[in-house]
């Protein structure tokens, strides 16, 4: 009798232990962790959805950030180490991405600002440009390391050099927090209200 406690204990815990683990969150048909760690920090999801282009889904993006925030000047006078993890929903080069990442960007900064990160821009499409064909379910994930800069990763493998400008990762965040958000239905599912 006292053989099967002792396991239904251990079995217990097992059970516990295990309720414990990161769980999986679902956007748009990939699973994505609802912690991560970044700069030895723990990141919670703020927010996440599908970007979609008339008809056809894109990617799914969701936002980590120390703590909950529902406003874009918020998220964007963040203090700490943020991420942004985008799943590809469909077939697409790194040349593509990186032309929309840049569009991006430029719809939702001025000449002024963009002309503070320059270089950055340049080694942000050098990035995308090692990304030869991404495939479905592929993930480019995108942190803020404070005393690091801007890091990027491609299916988990470092790409491009650390970008050093918190400025930089504000002006990639406005492409979809910016006023002209590249989805205006994903930027409310980012800051956690959809």
């Amino acid at each position: 009798m006292k053989m099967h406690a002792k396991r239904w204990i251990a079995g217990l815990g097992l059970v516990i232990g295990a309720a414990g683990a990161a769980q999986a969150l679902e956007v748009g048909g990939l699973k994505f962790d609802d912690t991560v760690k970044v700069g030895g920090k723990e990141l919670k999801v703020n927010g996440a959805g599908v970007r979609t282009r008339i008809v056809v889904k894109v990617y799914a993006l969701v936002l980590y950030l120390p703590e909950k925030k529902d406003t874009p000047a918020e998220v964007l006078a963040s203090e700490g180490p943020r991420r942004f993890t985008l799943g590809l929903l469909r077939e697409v080069t790194g040349d593509e991405l990186g032309q929309a990442f840049l569009a991006g960007i430029t719809a939702n900064t001025d000449k002024a600002e963009r002309s503070k990160f320059v270089n950055q821009l340049a080694q942000f499409g050098d990035a995308f440009v090692s990304i030869s064909t991404g495939k479905k379910g592929d993930l480019i994930s995108v942190d803020w390391v404070p005393g690091t800069g801007t890091v990027m990763s491609y299916n988990g493998k470092p790409i491009g050099e650390p970008m050093k400008d918190i400025a930089f990762y504000n002006a990639v965040l406005k492409i979809w927090l910016g006023d002209k958000p590249v989805d205006s239905s994903l930027k409310p599912q980012l800051l956690g209200k959809g």
